[in-house]
């Protein structure tokens, strides 16, 4: 593993089972915070860690209450290796990298922010390796995912052409983003274009490696439920976001998640989509009260990496 050092976070490359280099951002707490939960953010299907910029900021540099933050590019996208078998861009292989990044920084009891995809892998590792998490937040993920939705994101991964420059990736982030995300204004549009892309030579290059598009259509019919690995977070203090307007997540699958899990907390997150950006200060501020409230005779100064 190398790092190198910047004013906000690090970078982080590590090697995965099959040789692919993997990229992740550590956001660290200042030295000689009181010891805090370490945080884990896993981001959607075609995301990366820069997702979760304004989430880690804010809560590795609070005044009161510090924690150090892992942001994760998975394989193909971000600043991770592309795979050359598209069939790798699955949840079992990404659940390993995610579980050979929580060994190599010795993570455990850690708090797992997972958005859609990245909560996938969360229940996933809730049932597999339980002891990894200690807290929970669901960002506009459950369970079921809803056909209608599944079938909007199918429609445009791996289909989209490349744009052309900045202003040419906002616009077509507001044109495939609006109906889901009615509020934003075009400086929050510009952010999400340089979070969604990378850059090369001062242009947008992909973000995500198009083959995800081949092993998203591979699915036949609606996704099968995960109701048991779901269960598996019963043992530890969860929160649930949805977006008002998600097509993925609805209030109804919310009701039973909250049936099966009665000590989960919700919060619905207004104007937004699938799924809440995780940008605006209230949504940041209920996850930073979440997490501390979890803190409470958590041990978790092993648990905090010293890379």
């Amino acid at each position: 593993m190398t790092s190198t050092s910047g004013e906000l976070y690090d970078d982080i490359y590590y090697t995965s089972r099959d040789g692919l280099r993997l990229h992740a951002r550590k956001y660290a707490a200042p030295a000689g915070a009181p010891p805090a939960r370490p945080v884990l953010c896993l981001a959607g299907l075609t995301r990366n860690g820069r997702d979760f910029h304004d989430l880690a900021v804010s809560l590795s540099r609070h005044q009161t209450s510090p924690r150090t933050v892992y942001t994760l590019d998975y394989r193909g996208r971000g600043q991770s290796d592309f795979d050359p078998d598209w069939r790798n861009y699955s949840l079992p292989v990404e659940m390993l990298d995610v579980l050979d990044f929580v060994t190599m920084t010795g993570l455990a009891n850690a708090a797992f922010i997972g958005t859609s995809r990245g909560g996938l892998i969360t229940m996933l590792i809730a049932a597999a390796q339980p002891t990894a998490i200690g807290v929970a937040v669901l960002n506009d993920i459950g369970p079921v995912i809803e056909h209608e939705g599944l079938t909007r994101i199918s429609s445009y991964v791996g289909r989209m052409p490349l744009p052309i420059s900045w202003d040419d990736a906002a616009r077509m982030a507001r044109d495939l983003n609006r109906r889901q995300f009615p509020a934003l204004g075009d400086d929050v549009w510009a952010e999400l274009a340089h979070q969604w892309y990378n850059e090369k030579t001062r242009k947008p290059a992909a973000g995500y490696d198009p083959n995800i598009g081949k092993a998203l259509s591979i699915l036949d019919g609606p996704m099968p439920t995960l109701w048991p690995q779901f269960e598996a977070l019963k043992r530890v203090p969860l929160l649930v976001l949805r977006g008002e307007n998600s097509d993925i997540l609805t209030a109804a699958t919310v009701d039973e998640m909250r049936r099966r899990h009665p000590a989960m907390a919700t919060a619905t997150v207004e104007q937004q989509g699938h799924a809440p950006l995780l940008k605006d200060t209230p949504t940041i501020e209920t996850i930073r009260h979440f997490l501390a409230a979890t803190d409470v005779g958590a041990q978790t100064a092993a648990a905090v990496s010293a890379y």
